[in-house]
């Protein structure tokens, strides 16, 4: 109903009023989205009356804030514990960071629930945990002067209760506001044609909603189908839309966007949440150039394990081009040495080869790696033979043999097709070969050890 202001109506006063109730049952739609990840889950029916004593705001702090924050609660608090957890809000939000400017708001007025401070404090926290937060990293906040802060900028033409000559921290008219404006600008309207120079009437048809969503989710949208369909039509299946393809809550009626006016807190309020599921361009680029420098790393450690395994590789076979008595060759030659060096790199090169490659192939680098490790290894494995079949009768023979085994032990099977069962018995087996071959290692080494120490 229209307000009686003498013998005439008041068409500011009816607006002021109407966007209260808008403001109202959008901030709470948002209040609610969050404090559903309360536990227990919290909900908001009456925002002017079940935030009073500020046992759900503090709720809504700790949640988006990530910090545990002291709370008078219990079902026979009195307005001395409603006033104090209000005050513990105020103080929590003064120290947050300097933005912050909570002016003309205090305990006793949220306590009271009077409807312009309530629904002002609110708006503070959106701004400053939502809008601020998402659109701190956009280039067009950035460039924004540093000295002026979207909290601190001059009331809108829709602020019609402040004060003239006092400027209003939360006003709309801030980086914030212009970032969020020239995002949707370049990232979904302008593309389409669409003029959105606001976040009031511009968004009325319900067009710019559907240009943000199909942005963000191309093919998605049929735009030659809602461009000439009702307002109210689009706004609905808009919001639909976002929240079942995007996870985004329907904090805005469509009855309260068909309007001259809308009010610009409540899309702002809205519209932001869009800003949760574009790609952040620049985390992207830093992400990519993380990506580069580790692959950069990465090929200079494999072309270093490269160069280490051909030099091992060269000092094997001079060690054999100079061999001296069996004796020495076991005992006294680089054999063991280059063995033990090899095997303490194992590790490495098998992490070396791990595929980061999407088709599971290796690269280059790590072929080249691959490839001189067979060969070092073959080569040291092909004088260990030689040594082995050297010793006399019947050693040789035994030396041979446990290096055909110590071979078949190398090769790997393959199980993946095998029914569990079958893996798990061929992994048994497989263990206990191993075992065998340990223990008959051991009995040939001892063995080996006694002829050279008596030859």
């Amino acid at each position: 109903n229209m307000i009686s202001c003498g013998k005439s109506y008041c068409p500011d006063v009816f607006l002021l009023y109407g966007q209260e109730a808008v403001q109202k049952r959008t901030f709470t739609k948002w209040i609610n989205s969050h404090l559903a990840k309360h536990v227990p889950p919290l909900e908001v029916k009456d925002l002017f009356d079940d935030i009073k004593d500020g046992v759900m705001l503090l709720a809504l702090l700790e949640i988006l804030s990530g910090q545990k924050l002291p709370c008078e609660q219990g079902k026979k608090l009195k307005r001395i514990h409603w006033v104090a957890n209000i005050g513990t809000a105020l103080k929590f939000l003064e120290g947050r960071k300097v933005r912050i400017r909570l002016v003309n708001i205090n305990s006793t007025d949220i306590v009271d629930g009077r409807p312009s401070i309530v629904l002002g404090l609110v708006w503070t926290i959106i701004l400053y945990f939502q809008i601020e937060e998402l659109t701190s990293s956009l280039p067009e906040l950035q460039a924004f002067s540093s000295s002026n802060s979207s909290l601190d900028s001059s009331t809108s033409s829709t602020d019609t209760t402040s004060p003239p000559v006092k400027r209003r921290p939360l006003a709309l008219q801030g980086g914030a506001r212009k970032a969020l404006l020239r995002w949707v600008q370049q990232t979904a309207t302008k593309c389409l044609g669409l003029d959105v120079k606001d976040f009031g009437p511009s968004w009325r048809t319900g067009l710019a909603f559907f240009a943000l969503i199909n942005a963000l989710r191309p093919n998605l949208v049929d735009m030659e189908r809602v461009w000439r369909r009702p307002n109210r039509e689009n706004l609905q299946e808009a919001f639909l839309l976002a929240e079942t393809e995007l996870g985004i809550p329907q904090l805005l009626d469509p009855e309260d966007m068909d309007v001259d006016k809308p009010d610009e807190k409540s899309v702002m309020t809205y519209v932001a949440q869009f800003l949760k599921h574009h790609p952040d361009r620049k985390q992207s680029d830093l992400d990519e150039k993380l990506e580069e420098a580790v692959t950069r790393e990465q090929r200079k450690s494999q072309r270093e394990l490269k160069m280490w395994l051909d030099q091992l590789e060269k000092e094997a076979v001079h060690a054999q081009e100079t061999q001296g008595s069996l004796a020495q060759q076991y005992q006294v030659s680089l054999f063991k040495s280059l063995q033990v060096q090899l095997e303490m790199k194992r590790k490495q090169v098998e992490g070396a080869l791990q595929s980061t490659q999407r088709d599971g192939m290796l690269t280059v680098d790590q072929a080249l790696v691959k490839q001189a490790w067979e060969r070092v290894s073959n080569r040291l494995l092909d004088w260990h033979l030689h040594l082995d079949r050297s010793l006399p009768a019947p050693l040789g023979t035994v030396g041979e043999w446990l290096h055909e085994a110590e071979g078949a032990l190398r090769q790997e099977i393959t199980v993946q097709q095998a029914h569990d069962n079958t893996a798990s018995t061929v992994h048994r087996a497989l263990e206990q070969h191993k075992v065998s071959f340990q223990q008959s290692l051991s009995t040939h080494l001892r063995l080996t050890s006694c002829f050279l120490k008596y030859h």
